[in-house]
């Protein structure tokens, strides 16, 4: 799937060296997708990472652009065993 960064996902991916790979992973096949509560056009989608523990990826996307839009990724700690 085709996809964009942010500027500020840019940053993050490259400060917190998450392999982009996860990210477009994370994009086309997420094992759980959530609307997010305090934008209408943003989508959370989340993946485990096994090649980084089990971790959670969050990747948020803004899906009323084409191609869609990353524009926050990070390991999210709070959905550690809820996948």
């Amino acid at each position: 799937m085709k996809f964009e960064l942010t500027e500020h996902a840019k940053k993050v991916v490259a400060e917190r060296e998450i392999h982009i790979e996860w990210v477009a992973q994370t994009v086309a096949e997420p094992e759980l997708r959530q609307p997010d509560p305090k934008d209408a056009a943003v989508e959370r989608r989340y993946r485990r990472i096994r090649e980084f523990g089990g971790r959670v990826l969050r990747v948020a996307i803004n899906t009323r652009v084409e191609p869609p839009r990353v524009v926050s990724v990070f390991f999210d700690r709070s959905m550690k065993g809820k996948l």
